[in-house]
């Protein structure tokens, strides 16, 4: 089987940068992860997409040679083992807020006897190599969400959980969870409290020798949050990064174009 170069970048002590999918297509997919990201991540839950995109963009990012992984929709075993099938060396869990919660999604990523997972890789037999069954236990990555209360409550029972390799922090419904809506969700968080429950989550991931991962707006963010021990950090998404990119065009274009129109108008005198 085709090792996880995640699992490489992290036992030579360097972190990883993680890119973000939620456009259900192939070359949107393909053009992402040429860009020098670690590892890419399909948004199956708030993305604009479903499985039936999630296969093809896994293939389309093969080529790259960055590791595919997926934030699933929910703790159900259907699609975790179905994102597993399609090729993903990683899954993302959201909402998972206790140590039995936790211990359920690694029984689904896991075949036995440390897991549930059923037999049937259709795409990632190919995709991977050989010897996937052998393998597949040792290198396919299980993050569980943390982002409410109650996950903070529970945080060192699920950073203890046997078979879980890191905790991905969402730090907009985290936010929303903690201050009880009286912050709004974004990324970036610059409140005391906030940072202060992102250093407490790394923390307990140090304590319990598991992954750190952090989704970011930014990437100065990102690089602080490697400061601040994290080992892998999203930065940004396909989507943002879009409309960022199609603004500041937009922007510098009526710019040039207003300042055509004065020298024109200043000419005319």
């Amino acid at each position: 089987m085709i090792k996880n170069k995640l699992k490489e970048i992290w036992a030579q002590g360097r972190p990883s940068i993680n890119g973000w999918l939620s456009i259900g297509n192939a070359f949107t997919a393909e053009i992402m992860a040429a860009q020098g990201y670690d590892s890419i991540s399909i948004d199956v839950q708030h993305g604009a997409l479903d499985y039936s995109s999630v296969l093809p963009m896994f293939q389309a990012i093969r080529a790259s040679g960055v590791v595919p992984m997926a934030r699933v929709p929910w703790l159900e075993p259907g699609i975790i083992m179905k994102v597993l099938d399609a090729g993903a060396y990683g899954v993302i869990c959201p909402m998972v807020n206790t140590a039995a919660q936790a211990a359920e999604f690694v029984s689904y990523v896991r075949y036995p006897p440390h897991g549930q997972r059923s037999f049937g890789p259709t795409r990632v037999s190919f995709a991977a190599g050989p010897n996937y069954a052998g393998e597949a236990n040792d290198e396919i990555l299980a993050f569980a969400m943390v982002e409410t209360r109650q996950a903070m409550d529970n945080l060192d029972a699920i950073a203890a959980t046997p078979g879980l390799d890191g905790i991905y922090v969402g730090p907009a419904d985290l936010t929303f969870s903690l201050t009880q809506g009286r912050l709004a969700p974004a990324f970036d968080r610059e409140e005391p409290e906030m940072v202060e429950a992102l250093k407490t989550i790394v923390a307990a991931c140090k304590r319990n020798n598991i992954r750190a991962a952090l989704h970011c707006g930014t990437a100065e963010y990102g690089a602080r949050a490697i400061g601040w021990g994290f080992d892998m950090t999203t930065v940004s998404g396909d989507s943002r990064l879009l409309a960022a990119a199609a603004a500041a065009s937009v922007a510098k274009f009526r710019d040039a174009v207003g300042q055509i129109a004065g020298a024109n108008e200043k000419g005319a005198y």
